[in-house]
């Protein structure tokens, strides 16, 4: 993973200002609770994650570099988001994006019910949105209880399936009277 993928603070769970004390000790407790050979709770992938953000962010010249791209990417971020936001302001849009999330999250459940979460970074990733155009539609949804927040990933609830699934069929229902009406 490269530092242009990630956001390592958002991966150690640190503030960018976090002291290396601080990031050497999360990085300890994360790196024992997610090492592969830790039977219960053990995430390859997981550990490959911290492990990286660890190597740069506690390197002193490593972090200046990666937060010099760092803070590129968040003022790029900010650009599309001003640029963006008279078309954001779209409730139709925002529904959508809402189902969209809900789905994937649904599709994660199915697909692997012992870790049915999706970090932010993921889900940004796959719609093609930064994190800023997301945060409204997380908090709508963690608010209405229809996703929870787990170790900095987002799950669906029981309720959020049923959502998604009554949205669906309300959505085939009017599809269905609109094909009648024509």
């Amino acid at each position: 993973m490269s530092s242009d993928d990630a956001d390592y603070y958002e991966v150690l769970q640190v503030s960018d200002t976090a002291e290396p004390e601080t990031i050497n000790r999360v990085y300890r407790i994360f790196a024992q609770r997610y090492h592969p050979d830790n039977r219960e709770t053990g995430n390859e992938a997981r550990f490959r994650e911290i492990t990286d953000a660890y190597q740069v962010l506690s390197n002193p010249e490593k972090r200046a570099r990666y937060d010099a791209i760092n803070e590129k990417r968040r003022k790029e971020r900010w650009r599309i988001v001003a640029e963006g936001a008279e078309s954001e302001n779209n409730f139709e849009l925002e529904q959508v994006v809402r189902l969209t999330v809900l789905e994937a999250l649904y599709t994660q459940k199915r697909l692997d019910p012992q870790h049915p979460g999706i970090y932010m970074r993921d889900l940004e990733r796959m719609l093609g949105r930064p994190r800023e155009h997301l945060e409204f539609t997380i908090w709508f949804l963690s608010q209405k209880k229809l996703i929870i927040m787990d170790d900095a990933r987002m799950a669906l609830t029981a309720d959020g399936a049923e959502y998604l699934e009554d949205s669906y069929r309300n959505n085939m229902q009017r599809k269905r009277l609109q094909a009648a009406n024509k």
